[in-house]
Parts: C-alpha cells; sequence; structure tokens
C-alpha cells in the first residue's frame, strides 16, 4: 500500500484522500482551495507535491490537526494502513484532547430547552419557519 520515495511526490489532494483524512478527492480539493489545509506554514493548491517529511495542518469544523508525512501513497486502502501514512504531532494530540475534555465539561455548547414546546409555542415557531 505504502510506496516509499524520497525524491518523487504525490499530489496533496490525492495524499490527503489516501490517509483518509477526507472521504473523496473531491472533498479534498475543496478544502485545499478553501484554505482549510497548510503545507510547511503555506496555503497550498490541490496540485502541490508532498515529500515525506513535510507538515500538513488539516483544519475540519472545529477540529485541527498538524501532521508529519511519513510516507506516500496515491492508493486508499484500509484505516490502519492509512494511519501509517502520518504522525501526529504531540502539541496537536494535546491541543485536541483539550478541547474534547472542554467540549464535555460545556455540554458540547448545545443550548437545549427545559422542556418540549407546548401547543401554542410551536403554532409560532412554525409560522416562524413559513415566513422565513
Amino acid at each position: 500500500m505504502t510506496e516509499h520515495a524520497t525524491t518523487a511526490g504525490v499530489r496533496a489532494d490525492v495524499w490527503l484522500w489516501a490517509a483518509r483524512f477526507f472521504k473523496t478527492r473531491s472533498l479534498a480539493k475543496q478544502a485545499i482551495d478553501g484554505g482549510k489545509i497548510d503545507i510547511n506554514g503555506a496555503a497550498c493548491k490541490p496540485a502541490k507535491t508532498l515529500h515525506v517529511g513535510d507538515t500538513v495542518r488539516v483544519t475540519r469544523g472545529e477540529e485541527r490537526l498538524v501532521c508529519t508525512v511519513q510516507a506516500l501513497s496515491e492508493k486508499r486502502g484500509p484505516a490502519p494502513e492509512a494511519r501509517k501514512l502520518y504522525t501526529e504531532t504531540d502539541e496537536s494530540l494535546a491541543e485536541r484532547e483539550r478541547q474534547r475534555e472542554d467540549r464535555r465539561l460545556t455540554g458540547g455548547a448545545l443550548l437545549r430547552p427545559d422542556a418540549r414546546p407546548d401547543k401554542r409555542s410551536r403554532r409560532l415557531i412554525q409560522d416562524l419557519k413559513k415566513t422565513l
């Protein structure tokens, strides 16, 4: 599955897909175009060539990962094999764990009502939705 090559490289969108950061190569391309991916501290294009040792910063929603490329692959394989393509930095792991703990303590920042809306409130909500 993995192709260890130091001189050759792999397109950034293909590698992100093969490493299972994104479900499709198209989603990886959209993330790169949207500025959610940085390679070696700079924005990139989908065709940017990745090499072993490059640092990749991935932002997915609130989740931010900083990884080092360990191997190159153009083929998507099983998750345990894909995990061998990169190594997440210790700082990134610690930050994600801290954020996970913050979300757990704050209840996921969800503002839930105390009870279900009554009949009058439901009708007001439905009327509001119709006007939007």
